[in-house]
């Protein structure tokens, strides 16, 4: 049996990309008849955006702004064309943030993910995602059923009851997070209750060190990771390769320069910013805020898409200094007014019980009176003083941060 879910996943990476962006005026032109995209692209035209370039163009829709967006127009911030009961179910996550599902099967896109990790036909699912107002236990749960697995809907918690319904049930494969897997190994130790039927597993909304991975591998499971939001559902899957992530089918991903819309030259490290193509919850360019990198080449697993190195953090990196919160987009702001300037970090300190600022910036050349200018601009923008410091070209890190906070804890 083949591992692949499809072959959408082994085709060329250009007819994918044709295929994408042949589909992206249409769903442009859907995401327009709702009114607050309506009012986002006024003057776009959607047939003209047929590449990443245009794409490039258009307005970033950050995840942070949408509880405030859904306050001033509820439920969806005039973001989605369909009326809420033409969706399936209807959600809400920490924010809040409103979340609908659509009625295809395998709504969120999680089916690809759970293949690659070995879930097969005929399989047993410990499912402990939450299944209570949030979508995570669903978005297992109908990727497992479309895939011909049947589903024990568990959710968290209830370690007693979880381990008489394997007992009697005997899955082979589990999803949810990697911290509750471990929480289910351990109180099987405890009560001497044998639970080597499950074999295989995935695991996402929380992170799963190097350290835990292998502690969970020494006790005979398999575990992927899978990269979902509760907006877009699955962004990203691991393989059997263990090599990276591979993007999902049917997304357009662009990694930005955290603060900016600006896409970030491959392997750079920048905020994930995704496109979906589901005209009835079109997302345009929505930054869900964290941070990755593209990996160079495919995957040896034989799927085709672009590989992302996983999660490597958040983007937005704001920071309140002397009383004044300082953003990344301020950052970017004081970059576009400097052609000279190739990348910018500001460094956050403490010294003498006061903040400091000192903004390091990578530049292609420095002119008379660079440092003064920038010191003004970067007080200007800021409305706070800092030091300047210039550094050659591929001085900073590539972690994708713009605002380093250093003053220390406690």
């Amino acid at each position: 049996m083949t591992e692949h879910h499809d072959a959408l996943e082994t085709r060329s990476p250009a007819e994918r990309e044709a295929d994408l962006f042949a589909r992206l005026p249409k769903l442009l032109a859907a995401a327009m008849r709702a009114p607050a995209y309506a009012a986002r692209l006024a003057g776009v035209d959607p047939a003209a955006i047929t590449d990443r370039a245009a794409l490039a163009s258009l307005p970033i829709l950050r995840k942070a702004d949408l509880p405030a967006l859904q306050r001033e127009a509820l439920p969806f911030g005039g973001l989605v064309p369909a009326a809420p009961g033409s969706f399936g179910r209807l959600f809400t996550s920490p924010g809040p943030i409103f979340e609908p599902e659509g009625t295809a099967v395998d709504a969120w896109g999680a089916a690809r993910g759970l293949r690659a990790a070995g879930f097969r036909p005929g399989d047993i699912v410990l499912n402990t995602l939450s299944y209570h107002l949030t979508p995570g236990g669903f978005i297992m749960d109908s990727a497992a059923r479309a895939l011909g697995c049947a589903v024990i809907p568990a959710g968290p918690g209830n370690t007693e009851q979880q381990m008489e319904v394997i007992a009697a049930y005997r899955p082979s494969a589990y999803a949810g997070t990697p911290d509750f897997l471990k929480i289910l190994i351990e109180a099987a130790d405890a009560r001497g209750v044998d639970i080597s039927c499950i074999r295989r597993a995935v695991v996402s909304g929380a992170a799963f060190p190097p350290s835990l991975q292998a502690w969970v591998r020494e006790r005979g499971i398999d575990a992927c990771q899978l990269y979902a939001t509760a907006d877009i559902g699955v962004i990203a899957y691991e393989t059997s390769a263990r090599d990276g992530m591979v993007l999902n089918e049917d997304l357009i991903v662009e990694i930005v320069r955290p603060g900016t819309g600006d896409p970030v030259p491959e392997g750079e490290v920048g905020e994930v910013v995704v496109t979906n193509l589901d005209p009835h919850h079109p997302q345009i360019r929505l930054a869900v805020g964290d941070l990755t990198a593209v990996l160079p080449g495919a995957s040896p697993c034989g799927r085709t898409n672009t590989r992302i190195r996983g999660w490597l953090g958040r983007a937005d990196q704001t920071a309140k200094i002397k009383g004044m919160f300082v953003r990344p987009e301020q950052v970017a702001e004081i970059a576009r007014r400097h052609a000279e300037i190739a990348k910018l970090r500001l460094v956050v300190g403490r010294a003498d019980e006061t903040d400091t600022m000192t903004l390091r910036a990578e530049i292609y050349a420095e002119p008379v009176g660079f440092v003064d200018a920038v010191s003004w601009t970067l007080q200007q923008v800021t409305k706070l003083k800092g030091k300047v410091e210039v550094l050659p070209l591929g001085a900073l890190p590539n972690d994708g941060k713009v605002i380093a906070d250093e003053r220390p804890v406690g």
